[in-house]
């Protein structure tokens, strides 16, 4: 399963320039997106953009940041989830209006962005790449209403999906949320600043309080006045992502009060209560297991040890490897520590399994390195439908966990046993009502409907 973006933004009400305070906000928030970055500053007059294919640190050197002058920025890491991997879709989307130059950020995925974009397309407009973020600024750029502010909220109305925004015009700053807050977003606090960032993790690297989330359907402006809001549309229904629980979010950020780290910590500790074995270890697939796999451990009473140890330094490679590693491309990431498992009875604890391949590798490293028994437990339940909301996972035709039962996917991963935490402890480790999640994926209750035509095709949205 593959991250999907992660956006930023900061309003400065003294005259520094903030394109560094936001380059490190992206660093922060790296783990959502690896394809490209980008960021735009407004000094109140006009706007500046620089954005590229890769890492930030690949993207943004001390003479990009330093032309980056204003005091209003926002930025954006990317994985692709609709539109293919090239420059053209990389944002923030800058766009010229007739309520002046925006530049626009944007997490999640509109089911219904085809249809938008048709629909501009009929009215004689043109894209330069293939995102629903471009059609997002595109409705906006041609709305009828007076105000920018009404103009975001009208065209928001006509948006199905998922959809954390951020958009900033030459003295404003605005954050908005979809009205069932599939995706997080959150506002934070400097001396002299406010920030707004997908996820807490980005606040701490700037020293930034937290103050609050963004509401679902709520959005948040801000200007030299200070920070308003208003709910401009609400859902019966809160459906925050699960997956970010899960996966997708770093373990020191916090969702709705719960600290990420100890909510993997106690999936780990459900998980082995309901899944116990004799063993000589427990180990994890880095990074997002880890926490999951100490809770195993201490629910267990079966040491934790370091089995694997992940290349930090992989990332994104433009170098294609070869045909052999290819073959093997969990070993461009993964290695085994061979004195560690050698002659023992190993779980390995990951978060999920989408396809298996890359968990069948894993079983085989170890079972090559000398481990004499292999046991996986998973930390969510089995994944049996596809997302359309912003992540990028497979049809169901090629989700294992749709096709196979356990037992079945167990002998695919090749694996001594198998087990997978139940939707009941996973919502129990989350301490969240499970009407206030997105748990499509588990149990196939989409929150916001989706078309047919999504639903037949073979391939999702890429």
């Amino acid at each position: 399963m593959k991250e999907e973006c992660g956006v930023f933004g900061i309003y400065n009400f003294e005259a520094d320039s903030p394109a560094k305070s936001v380059y490190y906000g992206l660093f922060a928030l790296q783990h959502r997106g690896q394809e490209s970055a980008g960021i735009a500053v407004s000094d109140g007059k006009d706007i500046r953009c620089h954005k590229g294919m890769g890492l930030v640190n690949q993207v943004f050197d001390e003479k990009s940041l330093s032309g980056l002058k204003g005091n209003i920025a926002v930025g954006h890491v990317r994985y692709s989830t609709t539109g293919s991997s090239v420059i053209e879709n990389a944002q923030p989307i800058v766009i010229d209006t007739k309520y002046g130059t925006i530049a626009l950020v944007h997490n999640g995925n509109l089911v219904n962005s085809n249809v938008l974009r048709q629909e501009l397309k009929d009215k004689g407009i043109s894209f330069v790449g293939t995102t629903d973020s471009e059609v997002l600024a595109s409705l906006i750029a041609t709305s009828i209403k007076e105000k920018f502010e009404e103009a975001v909220t009208d065209t928001l109305k006509h948006c199905k999906g998922a959809y954390s925004i951020v958009i900033m015009t030459r003295d404003q700053l605005i954050a908005v949320r979809d009205p069932n807050g599939i995706r997080p977003l959150c506002i934070g606090k400097l001396d002299k600043a406010y920030v707004v960032s997908s996820e807490t993790c980005a606040l701490d690297i700037l020293g930034a309080r937290f103050v609050r989330e963004v509401a679902n359907g709520e959005l948040v402006l801000i200007d030299r006045d200070g920070l308003r809001s208003q709910t401009w549309q609400l859902e019966e229904r809160e459906a925050l992502c699960v997956f970010e629980y899960v996966y997708f979010a770093r373990p020191d950020s916090v969702l709705h009060g719960r600290n990420i780290y100890e909510t993997r910590f106690h999936m780990g500790k459900y998980l082995a209560k309901e899944h116990p074995v004799e063993a000589d270890m427990v180990m994890a697939v880095p990074e997002s297991g880890i926490p999951a796999a100490m809770g195993y451990a201490a629910e267990s009473k079966i040491p934790y040890e370091e089995g694997l140890i992940k290349n930090r330094y992989v990332g994104r490679t433009f170098i294609q490897p070869s045909q052999e590693i290819r073959d093997l491309g969990v070993r461009l990431k993964l290695n085994p520590i061979r004195d560690a498992v050698r002659g023992k009875k190993v779980i390995i604890i990951d978060d999920s399994i989408i396809r298996g391949t890359t968990s069948r590798q894993i079983v085989r490293l170890i079972r090559e390195a000398g481990a004499r028994e292999v046991h996986m437990r998973i930390s969510s339940p089995p994944n049996i439908n596809p997302c359309y909301y912003g992540i990028d996972t497979a049809s169901k035709a090629e989700l294992i966990a749709a096709n196979l039962s356990v037992e079945g996917i167990r002998k695919y991963i090749e694996t001594d046993s198998l087990g997978y935490l139940s939707l009941k402890h996973l919502v129990k480790a989350i301490s969240l009502p499970g009407k206030s999640l997105c748990l499509a994926c588990l149990n196939g209750e989409y929150p916001v409907r989706i078309p047919e035509r999504l639903q037949s095709l073979k391939l999702f949205f890429n």
